[in-house]
């Protein structure tokens, strides 16, 4: 059924088409043609008519003033000039009545109701006109021609001829029948020819669609026979290649659907993909393991539903409110006492908005606690530790300001020297650390205030002058001192955290250096910028920056000192005031580093 359609209907377009195309050419044609037949044939009788007036004779009438008085020698004139001419003649004077005639039957009758009167009456005015006509009585069609004839200038009459057109019209109608023939004639050879061309170009389509409809069906084999190089025989060649790279295409499709299916059943990380409506595409094995779902429920309930009882922010609908650069994040829960961390992305098609979403899941609940062990260890490691330090310290500066206990031994006083230094070192490492661990167990006392973050970067900067003038560095301040920038912060916090980074962007920049310090307000935000053409860091240490104890270059940055805790505490100081830092270094070319403090909105940048 399919295939006799589609045949009937390609090739009937094309018939139907070559049909209605010779039709309408021969049917302009035709009437173009008859169109000029007759008025060919209507010129020659106005031609022969007009010819057949003797000049002579309409001059010789003229010369009979009045015509009624000469009716014999005008009838014997026409009688003559009848004899080499079938046209009948009249002659007419200005009374409308007909003189003499060469038809006897309207000599000396009106021309009124007999003859054209209107033609007559044009004549009277001294011009040749003509006109067509029927004689009613017996319904022939004729060519009437007025002449007017004139005695000097004055009109006495007109000479009045017709013509009959049966003649004409009888072979006007025989031609258009023979017109009419041939156009049958070429009408069904065009119907012939259509079909035996809409037959030759539809049988190879009807190929390619059979071959079409079974590759819809999985047979990739098939192949189209090409019998022409011309448009169509391309057709073909194209659909054999088309098949052939279509069927590698799903070979290799099914290989990596394989290989897909195997990765996510395998997977230790659990996954969940559903659509923007909420239906759920897929959950892996590892997923439903962690959040112990059951196939009845992935299959039954919606994704929004299913991800409310973990995390009610990982939700298609909450994902979808936030801007467009938060369609990628990460979310950490609690469920049944566990501890995951999701990550989740919006997927897309290449020209369309967003079609679904991704969750990815990590049971971090061994992690966090090692995590949590890691920090308690070190928070109370670091308590015991604070004591005795603090004791050796105290002892071996009593020892040293005292001459008595010293005595005179210059390698005892230098032993000691090198312990004090040592156990100096090591204070500071355990004030870090206690520090450190409050902030992260959010048990830091915060004295947060309305201050001038302009005056707070002074304050900086003034303290840590004196190190950047021992190297022979050019400490710039970018912002103008009498500006104000008002935020709510804890000053001594914001100054210890600003206090690191410019220690930082001092010891790692090398002599005669440049470091450059600025406040850029922005709208709800400020901005403060430390940047410095030192030695930089490569790309790969970047993420790793705020770590504890990470050192990018770890033998040059024991040597330069430092408890390798400054970005830590920094970036655990400018979080707790709803800021962020930002690090951003090229190997060689120096490092900028952005902090971002919200303005106190009561007050605003000045």
């Amino acid at each position: 059924m399919f295939r006799s359609r589609k045949k009937s209907s390609i090739g009937w377009k094309i018939t139907v088409t070559f049909f209605l195309m010779v039709f309408i050419a021969l049917t302009i044609v035709g009437v173009f043609l008859m169109q000029q037949l007759e008025a060919y044939h209507m010129n020659t009788i106005r031609d022969n008519l007009t010819k057949s007036v003797d000049e002579g004779a309409l001059e010789r009438f003229g010369t009979y003033v009045p015509l009624s008085e000469h009716k014999s020698q005008i009838q014997s004139a026409i009688d003559m000039w009848h004899s080499s001419i079938q046209e009948e003649i009249f002659v007419i004077d200005t009374s409308l009545q007909i003189v003499a005639s060469s038809n006897s039957g309207l000599t000396d009758r009106s021309a009124v109701g007999n003859l054209d009167e209107a033609l007559i009456l044009k004549g009277m005015e001294g011009r040749v006109t003509e006109s067509d006509g029927m004689i009613d009585t017996q319904k022939i069609p004729v060519k009437n021609m007025v002449f007017p004839i004139q005695n000097g200038e004055k009109v006495i009459g007109v000479l009045y001829m017709r013509a009959d057109l049966s003649s004409l019209y009888q072979t006007m109608d025989q031609a258009k029948l023979i017109l009419i023939q041939a156009m049958a004639v070429a009408l069904l050879v065009t119907v012939v020819l259509g079909s035996i061309v809409s037959r030759s170009i539809i049988r190879p389509i009807n190929e390619v669609t059979e071959k079409a409809v079974a590759m819809s069906q999985g047979d990739f084999s098939s192949q189209v026979e090409i019998k022409s190089h011309d448009e169509i025989g391309r057709l073909g060649e194209m659909f054999n290649i088309m098949g052939t790279r279509l069927a590698g295409t799903l070979l290799e499709i099914s290989e990596e659907k394989n290989k897909f299916e195997i990765i996510l059943r395998t997977m230790a990380d659990g996954l969940i993909a559903a659509d923007m409506s909420g239906k759920i595409i897929h959950v892996n094995p590892a997923a439903m393991q962690m959040l112990r779902l059951t196939q009845e429920e992935t299959e039954n309930q919606s994704y929004n539903k299913l991800i409310e009882r973990f995390c009610p922010d990982l939700t298609t609908d909450r994902i979808r409110k936030k801007p467009q650069d938060q369609w990628e994040g990460s979310e950490i829960f609690e469920w049944e006492g566990s501890i995951f961390y999701a990550r989740h992305a919006v997927f897309r098609q290449q020209l369309a908005s967003e079609i679904g979403v991704v969750l990815i899941v990590q049971d971090i609940t061994q992690r966090q606690k090692l995590e949590s062990m890691q920090r308690d260890f070190v928070a109370n490691v670091s308590h015991e530790l604070n004591t005795p330090l603090t004791t050796i310290k105290s002892y071996t500066e009593t020892i040293l300001d005292s001459e008595e206990l010293l005595g005179p031994s210059e390698i005892t006083h230098q032993f000691l020297k090198v312990i004090d230094s040592e156990a100096e070192r090591m204070s500071r490492i355990v004030k870090d650390l206690l520090q450190l661990s409050r902030l992260e167990y959010q048990r830091e006392t915060w004295n947060k205030t309305r201050q001038d973050l302009v005056k707070i970067v002074e304050n900086v900067v003034m303290k840590i002058e004196i190190n950047a003038i021992q190297k022979n560095q050019h400490l710039n301040r970018l912002f103008p001192s009498e500006a104000q920038v008002m935020v709510f912060v804890d000053s001594d916090k914001i100054e210890q955290a600003l206090m690191n980074l410019l220690i930082n962007a001092i010891k790692y920049t090398e002599e005669n250096g440049r470091i450059d310090i600025d406040i850029v307000p922005k709208r709800t935000q400020v901005q403060i910028i430390v940047m410095d053409n030192g030695i930089g860091i490569s790309e790969k240490e970047l993420p790793r920056l705020f770590e504890r104890f990470y050192r990018v270059d770890k033998a040059r940055s024991r040597s330069m000192g430092g408890t390798g805790l400054g970005l830590s505490i920094a970036k655990q100081i400018i979080e707790e005031h709803e800021g962020s830092i930002v690090i951003e270094s090229k190997e060689g070319r120096g490092t900028t580093v952005i902090v971002t403090l919200p303005i106190d909105q009561a007050a605003g940048p000045a």
